[in-house]
């Protein structure tokens, strides 16, 4: 899986005790996919696990600490930087938060807990809709 040209991420879906997900709305400024609604994710670190960097991405992105419960499925989709096609491989990972209290980056960007019937109350895009229902079917 490790071919130049490809890159790893890693998804952490938050489920709390009531079976909501929390969902970060993205800052206008992100140059992918701004402001649409989905999980904390992102590039793993050289030789970090994807459940390592699951872990990380979702503190740099909520200020939430969490435990993956377990891996609830794979995604995969192709981006272009600068012209080059690229591989995206992440696997998704259902965690529980240890703490409260979300902490966004940036003050365009919202965060809200909502239920499985509530998701498409907010503009989340299919692919996210994807990774949150790999979560709910093993759940």
């Amino acid at each position: 899986m490790d071919i130049p040209g490809d890159r790893r991420l890693a998804a952490a879906v938050v489920m709390d005790g009531k079976q909501r997900v929390l969902l970060v709305r993205r800052s206008e400024k992100e140059r992918f996919l701004p402001r649409v609604w989905g999980v904390p994710c992102g590039k793993l670190e050289p030789g970090e696990s994807p459940e390592d960097g699951a872990l990380r991405e979702l503190k740099e992105e909520t200020g939430l600490l969490g435990e993956v419960v377990r891996k609830v499925g794979e995604s995969s989709f192709v981006s272009d930087y600068r012209g080059h096609e690229i591989k995206n491989w992440q696997e998704n990972f259902l965690v529980r938060p240890l703490s409260e209290g979300v902490t966004l980056p940036e003050p365009d960007q919202d965060a809200r807990w909502l239920g499985r019937s509530e998701l498409t109350s907010v503009e989340i895009d299919a692919y996210n809709l994807d990774i949150v229902s790999q979560a709910y079917t093993e759940s």
